[in-house]
Formats: C-alpha cells, sequence, structure tokens
C-alpha cells in the first residue's frame, strides 16, 4: 500500500471531458513511490496543492495527518491521465530514483536471470549484454556514481531504472514487470 504519491496534475475545475460542468469536482492525478501505481485523488478543499509536490495519502495516525489529499478515489491507467500528468511523469520519476537510490542500487547488485539466456538487466532500455556482463562482473555497487565510475560508457544509471519503470506504466501487458506492481 502506498504512503506517499508525487502529485502528476492538479485539475481544480475537475476534467473537462466528464460530467455537467457544476458537477465537476476537483481532481489531483498522482504516483505512488513504492510501487509507482497512478491515482485519482480528491484534494482538501483550498488546500495548497502543486505539480512535483510530494503528498501523504496513507492511513492517518497521530504522526502523520493528510493536509493536501482528502482521499484516494481510484486507481488509473496511463491513457486515462491528462497530457500535463503524462508529460510531467518522467520529471517525477527521475526524482523518484534519485531519492530511493539504494533500492535500485540493491536491484543492480542482485539482479538475476529470468531464463537460461535472459537476464532480468536485458529488461531495462538501452542494456544489452556487453553491459551486463559488465555490470554482473563490477558487483557490489554503492551508489549511482561509483557504476558509472567502474562501467565505462555507462552514464546516467538513474535514467536507465526510470525508462523502465515508464514503460512498465505505459504498457501495462508485459510479460516481465522489475518495478510497478
Amino acid at each position: 500500500m502506498e504512503d506517499y504519491a508525487y502529485v502528476l496534475d492538479v485539475l481544480t475545475e475537475g476534467r473537462p471531458d466528464s460530467k455537467r460542468r457544476f458537477r465537476r469536482e476537483p481532481v489531483v492525478y498522482g504516483l505512488g513511490i513504492e510501487e509507482f501505481k497512478i491515482f485519482d485523488m480528491k484534494p482538501i478543499p483550498d488546500a495548497a496543492i502543486n505539480i512535483g509536490d510530494k503528498c501523504y495519502i496513507g492511513k492517518e495516525t497521530e504522526a502523520e495527518a493528510r493536509t493536501q489529499i482528502d482521499h484516494v478515489r481510484a486507481r488509473v491507467n496511463y491513457v486515462e491521465l491528462t497530457h500535463t500528468a503524462q508529460s510531467e511523469l518522467g520529471f517525477v520519476l527521475d526524482e523518484i530514483v534519485k531519492e530511493s537510490e539504494e533500492k535500485f542500487i540493491q536491484f543492480f547488485n542482485h539482479a538475476g536471470p529470468i531464463s537460461r539466456r535472459y537476464h532480468s538487466l536485458e529488461l531495462i532500455p538501452g542494456l544489452g549484454k556487453k553491459t551486463m556482463n559488465l555490470i554482473v562482473s563490477n558487483r557490489p555497487y554503492s551508489n549511482f556514481k561509483e557504476m558509472e565510475e567502474k562501467i565505462p560508457n555507462f552514464r546516467g544509471p538513474e535514467k536507465y531504472i526510470s525508462q523502465r519503470i515508464e514503460s512498465e506504466i505505459k504498457e501495462s501487458d508485459q510479460k516481465y514487470r522489475l518495478f510497478v506492481r
């Protein structure tokens, strides 16, 4: 279950293609940090919400209270997002990957084969057999900078991860999923 989400788009007047104008409700689209689920959320009235904000959407406790989001209405698909939310997705994913670098370094350190001929690192866009072999042979890594130093011609590993997450979000019928649940 997601506790935090990054805001992808804020529609204070609701979706223009939805119900009659007088029945529209404000809509906030957000991306969960842990499982990368996309949500349709209802904002708290008069709460200041901007694109790129990190909002608490988990269960309310004494330690954490919802200050921007009232509740999550539904989980939505990529095609249901507005154009703004679709274009913002890449930037938000880059931020999430940089924020939780340890989690993705652990993926590079412990990624294994899917079958006898196919490795899970090959699912990442832009990685071929040679780069995959270099990543596996130079393990373990402690951060992205160390990966860049150990592997020649492998710059910006966080970009590769965010591209893979974005492709998993866009294409929901993929056979292998590494990050999106």
